[in-house]
């Protein structure tokens, strides 16, 4: 196992102008080391190790909830997609992201800590061709906290998706169903 390069990231919970397209421009062709440590110059070195050594790269994003990781895969997909040329007319983050709507319904819940936490892991793999440009992304959930259905802390949820369908309990296309207000329902809702 060959660990490289480590950078430690802060969500400042606010936007900083540190990742426009000039920042992405800047970093990229750039040798790690002679900018400023960035989630570009991670970005940048993996796509150079792949197209360098024609060999797969990995960039794990970790951090506790709230931490920003879903916002740091973000950029390092805007990332590649800008620097790889990619001819799509819609960046390949968005079309891979556009999904996590539907994912954090039915994998993030309300904690004490964060009102939209996680509960899943999530991997990501995007595709290139032979020429670097992106060609797809596949994403999979893994580590499901299923515990979490029936039982739940003291001013923590349910999953997302529970409370939607319950507000939605009125809408034509769901009376099947027989929902009530998520307060009247039991937890079981699967």
């Amino acid at each position: 196992l060959v660990v490289g390069i480590i950078l430690v990231a802060i969500n400042p919970y606010k936007q900083l102008p540190i990742y426009g397209d000039a920042i992405i421009h800047a970093y990229s062709g750039q040798n790690m080391g002679d900018m400023d440590p960035h989630i570009f110059a991670v970005a940048e070195e993996a796509y150079k190790q792949m197209a360098r050594n024609n060999k797969n790269q990995s960039i794990i994003v970790s951090g506790e909830s709230g931490a920003g990781k879903t916002v740091s895969a973000r950029y390092t997909m805007r990332y590649f997609a800008t620097v790889s040329k990619s001819s799509s007319n819609e960046h390949v983050e968005d079309k891979v992201l556009a999904s996590n709507p539907i994912t954090e319904a039915v994998g993030n819940a309300k904690t004490t800590r964060n009102d939209n936490s996680s509960r899943f892991g999530k991997y990501t793999e995007i595709s290139f061709d032979q020429s670097y440009q992106i060609i797809g992304a596949n994403m999979r959930t893994y580590l499901l906290e299923k515990s979490r259905v029936v039982f739940q802390s003291e001013n923590e949820r349910n999953y997302h998706i529970f409370y939607q369908l319950c507000a939605s309990a009125m809408q034509p296309e769901f009376k099947h169903l027989k929902l009530g207000r998520s307060q009247e329902n039991n937890l079981l809702f699967i």
